[in-house]
């Protein structure tokens, strides 16, 4: 079956937006909203996939010269594919973009895995695709996962102390619309004096997502005093509760702020979800991880996922015709 290709206008805007609402490997990132909010760094290079009049995938990209990444302004990427679409489907699209970028004179492609737990039913074949094509795995990621499977039925000790310590000090947690006491008091500041870093997402960035996304992108703080301590943003989707930021003032173990905060939100409010995902503990690409940062999480009972990172070149797209005997 011969796969036509286009590359993203606005007019594709609802038909992209309807296909990511229903594919069973996407997460509102995908959203061309979310998508857009940084448009002005990168060069959009997304594709749509059509089998006949049909659309079956798309690929959520940007160009960096004779590059392409599935998207370097997002978490994870990947080919984005109807729930539907088989292996042998999956083989035949991917070869398609790949010899389509290669026209395009685009020589590497850059792919952010999606980690399995965002997605809505099993679609790996993108994985298995990357193997044939000798793709360089140049970047691992762990992060830190809670399976409601297997939640842990006991606190660990280190987490019972901070909860009492947190009871003692009567500190209270808010949901809040308002992003401004976190970010201007807690995340920037923290951020600055222990990395020398700024958040991914300016506060005025944050703002305008949340508007777009108000059931997506939560802020839960905590107050001691009426002053906020603690706080985390939290990007829901259908099977995830992902921590986006987490931050505190310093003196967050005197007062229990983040046993608390995380005690609450995992066993009560995104209790019906299939995850709670804290996010990475590496540094340095992925070689190196912060001891501190990942014993942290997995007191909480979290394990261990990976995410992959592969750069492949196009040319090798013919790698995929020998693959089915």
């Amino acid at each position: 079956m011969i796969y036509t290709i286009q590359k993203y206008k606005t007019d594709h805007k609802q038909l992209w937006n309807t296909f990511i609402s229903e594919a069973k490997n996407a997460t509102f990132l995908f959203q061309r909203d979310f998508m857009e909010y940084h448009s002005d760094r990168f060069v959009d290079h997304s594709l749509l996939i059509f089998k006949a009049e049909t659309l079956v995938a798309v690929l959520p990209a940007n160009r960096a010269g004779e590059t392409v990444h599935s998207h370097q302004g997002l978490t994870y990427g990947g080919l984005v594919i109807k729930d539907n679409l088989k292996l042998k489907d999956t083989l035949d699209v991917f070869n398609s973009v790949l010899q389509f970028l290669e026209t395009e004179g685009v020589k590497t492609c850059v792919i952010k895995v999606l980690p399995s737990i965002y997605t809505t039913a099993p679609s790996e074949g993108l994985d298995y695709l990357l193997f044939i094509l000798k793709s360089d795995l140049f970047r691992k990621d762990v992060l830190s996962v809670i399976d409601y499977k297997a939640v842990p039925k006991t606190l660990s000790k280190v987490r019972k102390r901070g909860l009492k310590r947190a009871e003692k000090h009567g500190l209270i947690i808010k949901e809040e619309s308002n992003f401004e006491g976190f970010w201007n008091t807690v995340l920037i500041p923290n951020l600055e004096k222990r990395f020398n870093k700024k958040p991914v997402h300016s506060l005025a960035e944050i703002k305008q997502l949340h508007q777009q996304f108000p059931n997506k992108i939560r802020q839960f703080n905590v107050y001691y005093n009426n002053t906020i301590v603690a706080g985390t943003t939290i990007f829901e989707t259908k099977t995830v509760a992902h921590a986006q930021y987490i931050s505190a003032i310093e003196n967050k173990q005197e007062l229990g702020s983040l046993d608390v905060l995380f005690h609450h939100l995992i066993h009560t409010v995104f209790k019906e979800k299939h995850y709670f995902d804290f996010g990475i503990s590496n540094e340095n690409q992925g070689k190196n991880i912060n001891e501190g940062l990942l014993y942290w999480k997995e007191s909480f009972g979290a394990r261990t996922i990976t995410q992959d990172f592969y750069s492949l070149d196009t040319a090798n797209h013919n790698l995929l015709d020998a693959v089915l005997l």
